[in-house]
Parts: C-alpha cells; structure tokens; sequence
C-alpha cells in the first residue's frame, strides 16, 4: 500500500519550535516533489512548503518564509518541516502529499496530487 505518515506534531509554546517528518511506505519518496499542507478549524487547507525530488529547490508560504524550513533525507525515505518561531496562527493539522513538478524534477508547487492521510495536529498556545 502506497502511503504517505506524518508525525511530530504537538503543543507548543508560541516562540517554540516543532520538527515534522513524512515517511513514505510502499514506494521510493524520491520519484516525485512532495508539499506540506495545513489546514486550520474552518478555514481551507493551504500549501506551506515544497521540495524537489533532490531537494534542490523548495517553496515557502509568504506566512511561513524565515521560520519554517523543509528538507528530505531520500536515504530514509521521508521529508521533514522544521518550524521554528511558531505563532498561534500556525495552529493546524499538517499533512504531506505528492505535489506537481511544472517545471521538471528541479521544481515543485502547491498543487497537490495524491491522496490526504491522516495528518498530524500542531497547536501553538501558552
């Protein structure tokens, strides 16, 4: 089965900082770019982050840009999103997914193409 766990979530203080993993099983992680997606109670999941396939490019939210930054070890088959200087605003479920590459294997974008797991809760409150 081809699937795609995040894990890492938490509770932490606004200041504090989070480190999220994405662990591919079923299939190799390094055949696609993969994005980091949020969504907040009541609001639209929206795109955090993305990386290439080698990791040689990557792609932040504006509301993110300087405090989050994604990676990927393809040895250990997962991606990472490390949050630092996390805000209340940042509060959300965080879920991994396959993401298109418009530009060739050195690009990526928030447009999501394969399936949602179940995510992983981040809360972000004193």
């Amino acid at each position: 089965q081809l699937q795609l766990v995040e894990s890492g979530g938490g509770l932490v203080q606004p200041g504090g900082s989070l480190r999220l993993s994405c662990a591919a099983s079923g299939f190799t992680l390094d055949v696609n770019a993969i994005g980091w997606f949020r969504q907040a109670p009541g609001k639209e999941r929206e795109g955090v982050s993305c990386i290439s396939r080698g990791g040689e490019y990557t792609d932040y939210a504006d509301s993110v840009k300087g405090r989050f930054t994604i990676s990927r070890d393809n040895a250990k088959n997962t991606v990472y999103l490390q949050m630092n200087s996390l805000k209340p605003e940042d509060t959300a479920i965080y879920y991994c997914t396959l993401v298109v590459a418009h530009r060739g294997s050195l690009s990526c974008s928030f447009n999501a193409f394969g399936s949602w797991g179940q995510g992983t809760q981040v809360t972000v409150s004193s």
